[in-house]
């Protein structure tokens, strides 16, 4: 059994076996906690194997009682006052735990992928400095949860202070920005302490943060999905599991690849008709733009003598997936483009004299090609270079265009399916909650479509397993940023928005607040802000406060004039600038061009000249867009398309 399964395994028995001798709770439950006001909050832990255990509340006259099971398992529920505090809670067992400085207010949870882990340090803008300076509210409690990821669903987390902290200026600096605006604007509107748990990750994706019953659904999922349940209810060796799932897909890949059956990695290979090509080149500044398949090159070099032991050879990035040969001998296999590629050379495959190396690329969409430093591609001990093997190579394209998906998992890490689920947020359910506040979507960018079906059902995933109804679940609309020509970050912006139809959903706009060089925009506060008006409207019941920009309704064709209707106009539109911007119009060849955009009352009427029987408007609909519609609350339009036509 190797390591990784191993070190998986005990970890879990720390916590479901007789190993603990003190009582223990859950690690969320610990000093300066908040907890859920006027619930049923449950409460869980470890102890001996069948041990009484009593919790007792300082506000509670009469403790709660209860028996662990034979694995020392325990869990109750207590009842919460209003919101208010400090109180104590005393768990004992045959030892007894005091719980200090706890407070009972409103707990959300802020969680997604970089844009919500941004802590306030790293902002460094003139507000943020001022902010953290000025930070100092003891009614503000945070709960960083640890990075972790597992194939396992875990039953306790760690803290990345081991403890719940007050909001000072040493701690909000390496906490969410997103989740300290959002979380100090309710507790200035609601004067009742807020309670923040953190679980984020950056550059992840919407299905790490899912179970394996949500992911096993999706058909992009499945194969993977398989793996897990084969690695968890077998107990097959993660190893193995993985490497079968590559020498599948290799196997589907030779069975179409010219290279392999004419074996282009051959010695003899006559490759006197193949192109020459300078390595390393990324192939969109190459004759191979435009190739999304199977490109083989081939060098020979010359040794002057007979080569040492202990050899390697290195590629620098490879996107996306490279294998490579040495005098007709198979040398490995490397998937994705983040990865820098060493492999060991057996001694012997490398002579004194001529010598061939021959490489295959695969690109299965976006850049492709050697994407590192001359520098890196070399052959070498580890104190001596034997050869730079950078410069002139020649090439010959197999199938410059495949739907050879790869296995975009080959071995378990944050962005494994399950894998923060598992590691992040199992660990604290079921924790009594007000809602959540989210903020991912980059990362989904490849697959905007899916992400209509894909978010929605992690919403409901995480529902259903904390069992406390629809609680709110707010979001963040991803922000314009350059993504590159195979991203459609619109389409994904446009799946968040038909979320809203998912009951008890938010979603804040931000438009307005990207920066087009950087995916990590500066302005958090808003970010928050937007978030929090939300839950004060929605959750809080303060009708006064508006929670939205104008979201797209209807529209209605009007001789060659298309008219825009909204929801969540609140007092009027409004335009920043002199006119309105981004809006494009089509007729029926769905040809978009520039359009003229009027207010109109609670509308916008769209025209342009060249389109005289329009049949279609988009607006803001392209990766960096920037919205400067308007409603009365300075609160931006979300992007969005009138038509259901297929995406380019």
């Amino acid at each position: 059994m190797k390591k990784l399964l191993f070190a998986v395994c005990v970890f879990g028995l720390l916590f479901s076996t007789n190993v603990y001798s003190d009582v223990k709770p859950a690690s969320i439950f610990c000093d300066h906690m908040v907890l859920q006001q006027k619930s049923n909050v449950p409460i869980w832990g470890w102890s001996l194997p069948n041990e009484q255990i009593t919790i007792l509340p300082s506000w509670q006259q009469q403790g709660t009682s209860l028996i662990a099971d034979s694995n020392g398992n325990w869990k109750t529920e207590i009842s919460t006052p209003e919101a208010g505090g400090p109180y104590t809670i005393i768990i004992k067992g045959h030892k007894e735990l005091k719980i200090s400085d706890v407070l009972i207010g409103e707990v959300w949870i802020c969680s997604g992928q970089s844009n919500m882990e941004v802590p306030m340090g790293w902002l460094g803008t003139e507000r943020s400095r001022k902010d953290i300076a000025q930070a100092d509210n003891q009614q503000i409690r945070m709960f960083d949860v640890k990075d972790r990821y597992s194939i396992f669903e875990e039953n306790d987390c760690l803290g990345s202070w081991n403890t719940w902290v007050p909001a000072t200026s040493e701690n909000v600096q390496w906490f969410s920005a997103v989740g300290y605006y959002f979380g100090k604007r309710l507790q200035e509107e609601l004067d009742i302490p807020i309670g923040l748990i953190s679980s984020h990750w950056g550059g992840t994706e919407a299905e790490c943060w899912m179970d394996l019953e949500s992911v096993k659904k999706f058909g992009r999922l499945e194969n993977i999905a398989k793996v897990i349940e084969g690695i968890r209810e077998n107990n097959e060796d993660p190893d193995v599991a993985f490497a079968n799932v590559i020498n599948n897909w290799l196997k589907k890949v030779e069975e179409e690849d010219h290279g392999i059956k004419d074996q282009w990695f051959g010695n003899d290979y006559n490759d006197i008709d193949w192109q020459i090509i300078n390595q390393p080149t990324q192939w969109t500044n190459s004759p191979l733009k435009g190739v999304h398949g199977s490109v083989w090159f081939r060098k020979e070099i010359i040794l002057e003598k007979n080569p040492p032991r202990n050899l390697e050879i290195s590629l620098g990035q490879v996107d996306d997936i490279d294998s490579i040969w040495i005098n007709d001998n198979y040398i490995g296999t490397t998937f994705g483009c983040n990865i820098k590629r060493t492999y060991k050379i057996p001694y012997g495959y490398l002579n004194k004299g001529r010598n061939t190396i021959a490489i295959r690329v695969i690109d299965t969409g976006g850049e492709g090609g050697f994407i590192g430093e001359s520098k890196e591609m070399r052959i070498a001990t580890a104190s001596e270079e034997l050869i730079n093997i950078a410069g002139e190579w020649k090439y010959k394209v197999s199938n410059p265009k495949t739907n050879w998906m790869e296995p975009r998992h080959t071995k378990i890490s944050q962005n494994f399916p399950t894998a923060l689920f598992n590691g992040m947020i199992a660990p604290i359910i079921p924790v009594r909650i007000a809602g959540v506040i989210w903020y991912q979507g980059e990362g989904n960018v490849v697959f905007p479509i899916e992400y209509r079906t894909l978010f929605p059902a992690m919403i409901e995933n995480w529902r259903n397993r904390w069992g406390q109804g629809d609680f709110p679940f707010y979001y963040v609309q991803i922000a314009p940023w350059a993504y590159g020509d195979s991203s459609l970050s619109q389409a994904l912006r446009e799946a968040q928005m038909m979320t809203l139809s998912l009951s008890n959903t938010g979603m804040a706009v931000t438009l307005d607040i990207g920066e087009e060089r950087d995916i990590h925009p500066r302005n958090k506060h808003d970010v928050g802000d937007r978030l929090a008006r939300w839950a004060l409207n929605k959750t809080y019941g303060k009708t006064d406060v508006i929670f939205s920009g104008p979201i797209y309704k209807s529209m209605k064709i009007e001789g060659s004039k298309i008219r825009i209707f909204f929801d969540c106009t609140a007092d009027g539109l409004m335009v920043k600038g002199s006119e309105l911007s981004e809006f494009t119009i089509a007729g029926q060849d769905k040809k978009f061009v520039p359009a003229k955009a009027i207010i109109d009352g609670l509308s916008v009427v769209v025209s342009s000249p060249k389109v005289a029987n329009p049949q279609a408007v988009r607006f803001c609909w392209s990766n960096c867009a920037v919205s400067n519609l308007f409603n009365s609350a300075l609160l931006p339009a979300s992007s969005f398309r009138t038509d259901d036509w297929p995406l380019n």
